[in-house]
């Protein structure tokens, strides 16, 4: 499953974040790639320890648990901290597939992969290029959306980003490991919430409202890994 989810921060927002992120200390993104895509990435981070990129990650997690839209998609049970991007001058990372387990820096904790959230900070018409093109069983999307937009797509997907011929591309990408493994009961369980709470908003009172979300938490119940 592929979700677009709009304005995870407003405009006024990612203008203050931009402004922080345009005068903070960038190095080489390949310092956080494994053996295989570290011969794809040419690209630029922030440090993971940096204290801007801790306290922009605390901001965005805290926004996306409380968001319907992220919670319902991902089910998420835990998240690697998220970590911020920069592209420019032809940057680029070509096809590749995210590590299944991710370990936190300074933490003996692990997470796994199931979920995967870009957070782009640039505006599509700022920048040329830096497509975000992901393949998987629904196909190749490119998706290059509007600044305080989030994109969430299952972690086994096959992704890359193009070239940015022009401009600069500021984005925040992270993991989630969630309750549901499997994409495709995360899909399920995502289309049954939604379509209750569709029909909770259009007829409050129907009797089958009973039953779906019966329904909906007994599949949570057989497949949720806590």
């Amino acid at each position: 499953m592929l979700l677009h989810i709009p304005q995870v921060f407003t405009r006024d927002e990612v203008t203050r974040i931009r402004q922080a992120l345009e005068g903070a200390q960038w190095i080489d993104g390949r310092v956080t790639a494994g053996y295989q895509s570290v011969k794809a990435k040419s690209n630029e981070q922030l440090a993971e320890d940096d204290p801007l990129a801790r306290e922009i990650a605390e901001a965005m997690l805290q926004r996306l648990w409380q968001h319907p839209l992220f919670f319902s998609a991902a089910l998420p049970n835990k998240a690697y901290p998220p970590m911020f991007n920069r592209y420019r001058d032809g940057g680029t990372f070509g096809f590749h597939i995210d590590n299944a387990i991710r370990k936190v820096r300074g933490s003996a904790e692990q997470v796994r992969t199931d979920v995967s959230s870009t957070l782009f900070f640039s505006d599509p018409d700022e920048y040329e290029g830096g497509e975000l093109v992901i393949e998987d069983t629904y196909g190749v999307r490119q998706v290059k959306f509007a600044a305080g937009d989030l994109v969430v797509y299952p972690g086994t997907s096959r992704h890359k980003v193009m070239p940015v011929t022009r401009g600069t591309r500021y984005a925040s990408f992270f993991w989630t490991q969630s309750m549901i493994r499997e994409d495709s009961q995360r899909t399920l369980l995502f289309e049954m919430d939604q379509a209750i709470q569709g029909l909770t908003a259009d007829m409050p009172d129907h009797p089958s409202l009973l039953t779906l979300t019966g329904t909906y938490h007994n599949l949570l119940r057989r497949w949720a890994e806590v």
